[in-house]
C-alpha cells in the first residue's frame, strides 16, 4: 500500500471505513443505512452490551444528536433488534475484515523496533448448533498496540495450520515478526513466512520430536544466561533466557537461532519449573535473547488480552446469535471494540472499566467512531 494511501486511510474515522462494507440486503425496502446499523452495534458493544437486545436498548436510550452522528435521521424509527440480527448474520465476514484490517494495519506499533504479530485461535463454544461444530476463529494481534488486525474462520474439517497463510496473506509483512504456538511449528509455515519477507518465533514441542531433541541436545550449560524476576498475583517468576546460533544441522527453514527459556514459578513456597525451546529466523545481531523472550511472552499473553476479554467481559460463549455468519461478525465487532479502546487508552487499558464508563457517557463511544483518530 503506497505511503500516501496509508496516511490518508489512517486519518479516516471508523465510520468512514465502515461505509465501504458491502450491504447484503436488497436495496428495495432498506430503511436504515448499513453503516448506521454497524455503528449502533459497535457503540453498544463499546458500552459493554452482551446481546443484540441489549444493543437495541442502548440505542433506544441515545439522544437524537447522538443518533444523528451515526447517520440516523431524527424522527425515524430505530432499526429493530430483528433488523440488527438479520443484517449481522447476512453480512460477509471477509468484506468487513478486509476494511478493518486495512485501517488497523496503518496503526500498528513496534516492540524493540519491530512490528510483532501474534497468531492464535479461539473456538466460539456457544455458537454450536445441532450437528454443526462451533466455529473456530484464527486472529492476528498486534502485540505492541493490543489491537486485532484481522480474523478468519478455520474450515470445519481443517485446522489452524493451513489457515495461517490465508489469514496473513492480505497484509504487508515485510520486516514483521510472527509469533505462533507449537501447532504452527511446521516447515511449510516457516517457509511461507520467510517468503513474505517476514520472520518468526515459534515454540518447539512434541509435534516436532526431531527438532525438539536437537534443541535439547545443544550445549546449554556452556551458554551465558540472562535472568529476570517478576512478582505479582501472589507468585514469583524467574525467567532465565539463553540463545545460540542455530547449527547448520538444525534442519528447519530459516532457522537462525535457538532459544531456551527456563521459568521457575514460586507459589506459596512451592516451585514449579518449566523449560521451553524456541526457534527464531532472526540472527542474534538483529534480535537479542531478551527481545526474543519478550516477543514469546507477548504471544503467551494473547489468551488474557483477547480471548479472556471476549469470554468474560462480553460473555461470548453464551451469545445466542448462532446462524449463518452471525457468530463471526459478532466476534469481529468485539475485536473492534477491544482494539478501539486500546488505541484510545493504551495497550493495557482495562476493557471492563472502560465499557462501563462508555455506558454512562455514550458520546465517548460515538466520538471514537465518528471522529478522525488522534
Amino acid at each position: 500500500m503506497p505511503s500516501s494511501t496509508t496516511t490518508a486511510l489512517s486519518r479516516q474515522p471508523l465510520k468512514k471505513v465502515l461505509e465501504g462494507v458491502t450491504d447484503p440486503r436488497d436495496r428495495r425496502g432498506v430503511r436504515h443505512p448499513l453503516v448506521s446499523v454497524l455503528c449502533l452495534a459497535v457503540t453498544g458493544i463499546l458500552a459493554g452490551c452482551r446481546s443484540l437486545t441489549a444493543i437495541w436498548e442502548h440505542a433506544a436510550d441515545l439522544e437524537p444528536a447522538d443518533l444523528g452522528a451515526l447517520g440516523l435521521e431524527e424522527g425515524r424509527a430505530l432499526p429493530s433488534e430483528s433488523t440488527i440480527r438479520r443484517v449481522l448474520k447476512d453480512l460477509d465476514p471477509a468484506g468487513l475484515d478486509a476494511r478493518l484490517t486495512s485501517w488497523f494495519f496503518t496503526r500498528t506499533g513496534t516492540i524493540a523496533g519491530r512490528r510483532v504479530i501474534a497468531v492464535d485461535g479461539k473456538t466460539m463454544r456457544g455458537a454450536r448448533t445441532g450437528d454443526n461444530p462451533a466455529p473456530h476463529l484464527l486472529a492476528a494481534l498486534d502485540q505492541a498496540a493490543g489491537t486485532v488486525l484481522t480474523q478468519r474462520r478455520v474450515a470445519d474439517k481443517s485446522n489452524e495450520i493451513p489457515a495461517l497463510p490465508d489469514l496473513l496473506a492480505p497484509m504487508d509483512l515485510d520486516g514483521a515478526l510472527i509469533t505462533a504456538d507449537a501447532m504452527h511449528t511446521q516447515r511449510s509455515t516457516a517457509q511461507w513466512i520467510i517468503s513474505r519477507g517476514a520472520h518468526y518465533v515459534l515454540t518447539v514441542k512434541n509435534n516436532q520430536p526431531g527438532l525438539k531433541r536437537a534443541l535439547e541436545k545443544l550445549p546449554w550449560k556452556d551458554v551465558p544466561a540472562v535472568s529476570s524476576v517478576d512478582t505479582g498475583h501472589g507468585r514469583r517468576v524467574r525467567r532465565t533466557v539463553q540463545a545460540v546460533e542455530a547449527p547448520e544441522w538444525i534442519d528447519f527453514p530459516g532457522a537462525a537461532q535457538a532459544i531456551r527459556i527456563r521459568r521457575t514459578r514460586t507459589v506459596k513456597g512451592r516451585k514449579h519449573v518449566e523449560v521451553v525451546h524456541l526457534i527464531c529466523s532472526l540472527p542474534m545481531d538483529q534480535a537479542q535473547p531478551e527481545a526474543v523472550a519478550s516477543w514469546a511472552r507477548g504471544h503467551w499473553t494473547i489468551e488474557n488480552r483477547l480471548h479472556w476479554v471476549r469470554d468474560v467481559v462480553f460473555d461470548e460463549d453464551r451469545h445466542q446469535l448462532r446462524t449463518r455468519n452471525g457468530p463471526q461478525i459478532m466476534a469481529a465487532l468485539r475485536n473492534l471494540a477491544i482494539s478501539l479502546i486500546r488505541l484510545l487508552h493504551g495497550a493495557t487499558a482495562p476493557i471492563a472499566a472502560t465499557t462501563r464508563a462508555m455506558a454512562r457517557r455514550p458520546r465517548r463511544a460515538i466520538d471514537l467512531i465518528t471522529r478522525p483518530p488522534q
